[in-house]
């Protein structure tokens, strides 16, 4: 009777640990906050042939994430106001994201060169199929361009920049590549991976001569065979 009692009690505290794991996973998924960056995405020609922004914008706003949709056209206007918005009142600046679609795959890299060249951290551009060659800044974290070379579409140029030819794949076309579900997938993906941080690894501890059996005279130390002598920085006055 006591070893049924005692299994009991064991078999209920195993089930509410359990639950008590489950709830504080469930209380931890609610109480995530969604990363803290502003997006802009970018229609192409005549404002009407890229509605995929629309529907990844909507996405986006849905899980937390501020993101507007706006015209190729005017996105030297917007660099100027992204730049603006996300300085404003902080001592850090909001981290801008731009996203676009054929011509506007086009002005996103320039928004990104002109955004990040005025101080703003642009951790990500994305391009679906741009129509003109661009290079992308190496102040810009990474590019990501999903393209087709077989198309319309045109490559990226620069260092941080990841070209993925889609050539061939499916159904799509220069005039749906922006609308591809499994695309938005990677790229909210994107926009929601933590930035990691660098790990910075202890120094390593310094060496000491093993003592010689010589004396040395009381103003040097003498190195044993093969010990590397520290020399001290030189510090150079202020131009």
């Amino acid at each position: 009777m006591k070893f049924a009692r005692a299994l009991g009690f064991s078999v209920i505290a195993v089930v509410a640990l359990a639950l008590a794991a489950t709830v504080s996973t469930s209380a931890e998924a609610q109480t995530r906050k969604p990363p803290q960056v502003r997006v802009y995405l970018l229609r192409g020609l005549a404002n009407i042939f890229s509605f995929g922004m629309d529907d990844l914008a909507t996405k986006l706003n849905a899980r937390g994430i501020k993101a507007t949709v706006h015209s190729y056209v005017d996105w030297q206007t917007l660099s100027a106001v992204a730049a603006e918005e996300a300085a404003a009142g902080k001592r850090r600046p909001t981290p801008v994201v731009i996203i676009g679609h054929s011509l506007g795959a086009d002005a996103a890299v320039y928004m990104g060169n002109k955004v990040s060249g005025s101080g703003i951290p642009v951790p990500l551009v994305v391009t679906f199929d741009p129509v003109t060659p661009t290079t992308a800044s190496a102040k810009i974290g990474k590019v990501v361009n999903y393209y087709q070379a077989g198309g319309s579409g045109k490559a990226v140029s620069g260092p941080r920049v990841e070209n993925i030819d889609l050539t061939g794949q499916g159904s799509l076309s220069h005039f749906n590549i922006e609308k591809a579900a499994n695309l938005h997938q990677r790229v909210i993906a994107m926009i929601e991976a933590p930035v990691r941080k660098p790990v910075r690894r202890p120094a390593p501890a310094p060496q000491v001569a093993a003592p010689t059996a010589a004396a040395t005279p009381a103003t040097e130390t003498a190195a044993a065979p093969g010990t590397a002598v520290a020399v001290p920085a030189v510090v150079r006055a202020p131009n």
